[in-house]
């Protein structure tokens, strides 16, 4: 294992959605780099609200953001050609290599869309990385394994194919029936793909791993197909989360001596990781407010993201809970908007190029004397901002849209120059700026404005850093990387 050595591509695909596929390929990232080698991630199309700017204002999701992070280098809109980000129930937003190329629902793109077009354009990106990266860590999109999908994978074993990839599949034992969905998988395969599946992984066991030891031998039997790792179910190990499926599994519930946040919970919400670093802090406790009862106890509320600003603010209203926000307000508690949720917080949403939706204009909360235009361009940067020209932070924008009002009042500037948001009072401001609560001094001052206070020196990326290592060491004890690394090279065993 040097640096000079070339390997294979390694592709961990699924027999289903989260199954663990993204935390893995992390993982992998990880121990690549430590092994002194320089991966880099791939995945040709992905699904998710959850998203994250490359430093030269491209688009990609969040999960190959986090894999990069895990490989010590700076995302690249290579990483993920195809994102798709859902704007409603069955209509998506198509972002290819970066940029806003269209919007479809479902039917249509799966059925009118050029898949080979697609395709060609996700190998163009995977040939950019693999002249600068090696090896490269692919990951898969939910299960390969339904068979009336295949004629249009452009991400599953498609690419495993074109780029004679050594496949893993992982299966979530916590989820049940694992036999029958590992088996399943490989044997719908035809035998060409399946030839290529070198080993099979079981995520999230509980208990004695040693237990499992026949079953592993009986799933190798079926499938003729090793199984070379049991990885033990973790929560001792934060990284990133794919996308919001996770939020779901989060109670609504407030906890005395601590500062209660409320996330106003939202059906398109985007971007949830803006909260990662709150819910790390002991002396803060972050929830999911889906109802007006919820946020009686909050200390602070938030409204957050949004891929559908228009839609998610008429459900709010459906539920009461923009009037269950606008009494907080009045009650004195703190309320802040980021990026769609800002948008909210003002007096009108305007959409007369129906990027949204077909109405033309919405009133908002009427909380900050502002208005909002969206429109068909979109802004994805990082940045650099000050707030209320005291505290320096980093952060970045994705929106579609542009917020005036006749008195601006800026809460940050970007970049030195360009003002953002609208600040009303020390409980009451919106942003653009995704990543604002991640930066360490912003957050003390919004908890003490509530009668809180962070005490603990807690360094946010450094915890990051050290959740990679901690992932790759639980990895390392529990798959078999000399088998795979063989299985990795181009003259060895395969």
């Amino acid at each position: 294992m040097t640096k000079e050595k070339k390997y294979k591509p390694i592709m961990f695909v699924g027999t289903g959605s989260d199954v663990g596929k993204s935390i893995i390929n992390a993982g992998f990232c990880r121990i690549f780099k430590q092994d002194g080698l320089k991966p880099a991630p791939f995945k040709a199309q992905n699904m998710s609200l959850n998203s994250y700017p490359t430093a030269d204002g491209l688009e990609i999701g969040r999960a190959q953001a986090v894999q990069a992070e895990a490989c010590g280098i700076n995302c690249r809109v290579e990483m993920n050609p195809v994102l798709l980000k859902p704007t409603g129930y069955m209509d998506s937003q198509i972002v290819l290599n970066g940029k806003p190329w269209a919007n479809k629902s479902a039917k249509a793109y799966f059925n009118e869309t050029d898949r080979d077009f697609l395709f060609n354009e996700a190998m163009k990106a995977f040939s950019k990385l693999e002249k600068a990266y090696n090896p490269i860590v692919v990951e898969g999109a939910g299960s390969i394994s339904e068979v009336n999908l295949w004629e249009k994978d452009i991400t599953n074993m498609r690419v495993a194919l074109a780029k004679n990839a050594a496949t893993y599949l992982i299966a979530d034992i916590d989820k049940g029936g694992v036999f029958g969905s590992v088996y399943g998988s490989v044997l719908l395969l035809p035998e060409a793909e399946r030839k290529l599946i070198k080993g099979i992984i079981i995520n999230k066991f509980r208990g004695d791993i040693t237990l499992f030891e026949h079953g592993a031998k009986q799933l190798e039997k079926l499938c003729g197909i090793p199984v070379v790792g049991i990885i033990p179910h973790f929560r001792d190990i934060y990284i990133d989360d794919e996308d919001s499926v996770v939020v779901d599994k989060k109670r609504f519930e407030a906890v005395q001596g601590k500062t209660n946040i409320a996330v106003v919970l939202l059906p398109h919400m985007s971007n949830f990781t803006d909260f990662n670093y709150l819910e790390k802090l002991s002396e803060v406790n972050l929830f999911y407010a889906a109802t007006p009862a919820d946020l009686d106890a909050a200390d602070i509320v938030i409204l957050p993201g949004s891929k559908n600003t228009i839609a998610d603010l008429l459900y709010l209203q459906k539920q009461g809970m923009t009037g269950a926000v606008k009494m907080a307000h009045k009650k004195g508690k703190a309320v802040y908007g980021i990026c769609g949720g800002y948008q909210m917080m003002g007096e009108w949403i305007s959409d007369p190029d129906h990027v949204e939706s077909t109405i033309d204009k919405i009133p908002g909360l009427g909380i900050l004397p502002v208005i909002t235009t969206l429109s068909k361009e979109k802004i994805t940067k990082q940045c650099t901002f000050e707030f209320q020209n005291l505290l320096k932070g980093k952060g970045y924008e994705i929106h579609m849209g542009e917020t005036s009002c006749k008195k601006p009042k800026p809460l940050c500037y970007i970049n030195g120059k360009k003002p953002d948001g609208y600040y009303l009072d020390a409980k009451t401001w919106g942003t653009y700026i995704h990543g604002i609560l991640d930066n360490t001094e912003i957050v003390k001052r919004m908890l003490e404005e509530a009668g809180g206070g962070v005490n603990s020196t807690f360094d946010f990326q450094e915890f990051k850093q050290q959740q990679y290592d901690k992932l790759a060491d639980l990895i390392r004890e529990n798959v078999d990387l000399n088998y795979i690394y063989k299985s990795m090279e181009f003259d060895g065993a395969s």
